[in-house]
């Protein structure tokens, strides 16, 4: 009998072995199904953000908190608990107040209204550019959601540079045209400011930027006295266009209604 005990010890010892060898590996397979969840959320996450690549426009908005991201492509509205895809506008309306998309799919329609307007951020006091309102809902029902946030147009990277003036409406300019020296501007696309010389006087400003479209507002001078023959005043009223620009080749040309009206050349 006495023999028997260690015999019996070892099989309870060998028992209680394998369960807790199973607890752990249980333990294991719900720390790792854990962890490739986490690993998983945030890949699609990721992956939502890859849909909408070249983003020009971004907004948002509390109670309830949403997204907006516009691209060349795509737009995508992220509420709560839903994420909305959908091609870019196929109506886009601008005007003086700002602009204008409307959206409709087999599955959504939307209404997007960018209105020109200082906005701030109930919650972070954050301001914007815009005040943003959004509609939309079901394609095949009548029910619709309203959305009411701030946004910005996001500038192009390439503005952001040391830039001197080349051609004014059409011509190249000397320093028979500005004797003080030819105008020059350093563009900040982080901040949407800028800042240089007029031809003239020293000047700084706000840039505002909506996609193709090119705006220099608020700007600030000095006060300097210029000669009859300097022509800061028609560069100063062809900066403060509404004017379509394009960069290349170390170019930035800006272009209204009238043609191109000016040509900077990029410096290091």
């Amino acid at each position: 009998m006495k023999k028997s005990i260690p015999f019996v010890i070892g099989i309870v010892w060998l028992i209680l072995s394998c369960a807790d060898r199973k607890s752990n590996n249980n333990d294991r397979t719900a720390i790792d199904s854990t962890a490739r969840a986490k690993s998983v959320s945030k890949a699609e996450a990721a992956s939502k953000e890859k849909m909408v690549p070249d983003i020009y426009f971004k907004a948002d908005g509390t109670e309830p908190f949403w997204s907006l991201k516009i691209s060349d492509r795509q737009v995508m509205l992220v509420v709560l608990n839903d994420t909305i895809l959908t091609p870019h506008p196929f109506s886009v309306k601008r005007d003086s107040v700002g602009t204008h998309y409307a959206i409709e799919t087999e599955a959504t329609k939307m209404t997007i209204d960018m209105v020109r307007k200082n906005c701030a951020d109930p919650m972070s006091g954050q301001e914007s550019n815009y005040q943003v309102n959004l509609i939309y809902g079901s394609t095949k029902d009548s029910e619709l959601t309203e959305l009411n946030g701030c946004g910005n147009y996001i500038a192009d990277y390439r503005l952001h540079d040391i830039w001197v003036l080349e051609k004014l409406n059409g011509k190249e300019v000397s320093n028979e045209d500005f004797t003080n020296g030819l105008p020059s501007m350093e563009i900040n696309s982080s901040t949407n400011k800028f800042m240089g010389f007029s031809g003239c006087n020293r000047m700084n400003g706000s840039l505002v930027f909506e996609k193709e479209t090119l705006r220099f507002e608020n700007i600030a001078m000095t006060k300097m006295a210029c000669k009859s023959s300097n022509t800061e005043a028609a560069f100063l009223m062809a900066l403060q266009e509404d004017n379509r620009y394009e960069i290349g080749e170390n170019r930035l040309k800006l272009s209204n209604a009238k043609g191109t009206s000016l040509v900077f050349k990029k410096v290091d």
